[in-house]
């Protein structure tokens, strides 16, 4: 990876960004379920989105390779604290429900750096 340092922070804001949405609107998940819902994706992949586009400013090659390890490292991050968070506590659930429930959207994450990385990769060539 060209920084895992910038990797790894850039990670935890794109967790803790959306984390920080979905508390600040977190009335809506009981008032308006489809809509908290709905915004939820929208928080991970604008935030993914710009933070890929950051760490992408300092690589000068290997797109692809970059974008699928920055996609498991931010993937990693996310899912590590979510289950930390979710796995006792008040927001305890079980783990089905949370994939289903939190854990699906992530995979936006990667969806999003492989295929920054691939775009770079063709537009190189």
């Amino acid at each position: 990876m060209k920084s895992i340092k910038s990797a790894v922070i850039y990670g935890f804001l794109i967790w803790l960004i959306p984390f920080t949405v979905a508390f600040l609107i977190f009335p809506l998940r009981i008032s308006d379920r489809p809509f908290f819902e709905s915004i939820m994706p929208v928080a991970v992949t604008a935030t993914t989105v710009i933070f890929t586009v950051l760490y992408f400013k300092k690589v000068e090659a290997n797109f692809l390779k970059e974008g699928a390890l920055l996609g498991a490292v931010f993937l990693a991050i996310s899912i590590t604290i979510d289950l930390l968070m979710f796995s006792r506590g008040p927001m305890a659930m079980p783990l089905l429900n949370y994939v289903k429930d939190i854990g699906f959207t992530y995979l936006l994450i990667p969806a999003i750096t492989i295929g920054t990385g691939y775009i770079l990769d063709l537009k190189k060539r």
